[in-house]
């Protein structure tokens, strides 16, 4: 949940910035940066006020230089969805979606994956995430756009229950929230376990989804990294488990700036300077990644960055 200490070049490093962008599970906490991570409660005590049900709607950014066309997004598909196992979308106007995220133009891709539905609306939660994380700056706004995508991901559980990237972005959403009101008080308000069994049930629906396991490492290494082994196992973080989960991602995503990234963070903050000289190189990596699409531009952006630091 909350921010990595950091593992790159020079020093420790921290996870992703406050401010700065976040990855993709990372910020997960658990699920939920970039985190996110089975779970029975849509949003435990809906955290701090509920959460909208119409997405936040961000500026309307232009296109980022990677407007593909149907065939070439197909033909990209594995690669650019080898992190959340989404499966090619069968409709147009999900497709159009995603095509809109993959794009940069993430308020677009908010406005139509809302009216497509089905794979649409997981293209709609992934964008307000890519916006929340790298865009907004604003906090209030964050934590809103958090809970908005964490209540949608609630409410598409229980219309399509096998649905791995429902529960994936529910346990992702509540974790960046989490990062952003502190882990402890997140943990206090349960969101740990909620997040931990959503993100169980997304890699027990779908063994290769990437990002959850990176996430699950995240939950597993932040608990560890801010209340300690012993009181972690209270919260059933322990730091095999995270080791293993942040193992299985690189192997999943081995392409991924995002998942170097995190899994970086995620063993310094559960095994500390024995791991430093590991994380470098896969910030050196990340950092040295061909993007594929707008976030993973940013993605790299951010690995460039924290080794500058």
């Amino acid at each position: 949940m909350a921010t990595a200490k950091k593992a790159p070049a020079k020093k420790a490093a921290a996870p992703a910035p406050a401010k700065k962008a976040a990855p993709a599970a990372k910020k997960a906490a658990a699920p939920a940066k970039k985190a996110a991570p089975a779970k029975a409660a849509p949003a435990a005590k809906k955290a701090t006020a509920p959460a909208a049900k119409k997405a936040t709607a961000p500026a309307k950014k232009p296109a980022a230089g990677f407007d593909y066309d149907a065939a070439t997004l197909k033909s990209l598909w594995p690669k650019l969805h080898a992190g959340d196992a989404e499966p090619f979308p069968k409709a147009a106007a999900a497709l159009e979606a995603w095509r809109l995220f993959h794009a940069g133009d993430f308020a677009a891709a908010i406005k139509a994956g809302l009216k497509a539905g089905g794979s649409g609306l997981v293209a709609a939660n992934k964008a307000q995430a890519a916006h929340a994380t790298y865009v907004e700056k604003n906090e209030a706004r964050r934590q809103k756009a958090w809970l908005e995508i964490a209540e949608r991901a609630a409410s598409q559980q229980e219309t399509e229950p096998d649905n791995a990237n429902a529960w994936y972005f529910q346990a992702y959403a509540l974790g960046r929230y989490g990062q952003s009101i502190s882990v402890a008080e997140a943990l206090a308000q349960g969101l740990g376990t909620t997040i931990k069994s959503a993100l169980e049930r997304a890699i027990a629906l779908a063994p290769k989804h990437a990002d959850a396991h990176l996430a699950l490492g995240a939950f597993h290494a932040e608990v560890i990294d801010k209340v300690g082994r012993l009181l972690a196992r209270g919260q059933g973080a322990d730091a095999r488990s995270g080791l293993d989960a942040l193992a299985a991602a690189l192997k999943l995503n081995p392409r991924s700036a995002i998942t170097k990234v995190e899994a970086a963070n995620g063993m310094v903050m559960i095994d500390g300077d024995k791991k430093l000289a590991e994380a470098e190189k896969l910030y050196q990596q990340a950092a040295a990644s061909e993007p594929l699409d707008a976030m993973e531009r940013f993605d790299v952006e951010l690995a460039k960055s924290e080794l500058e630091d």
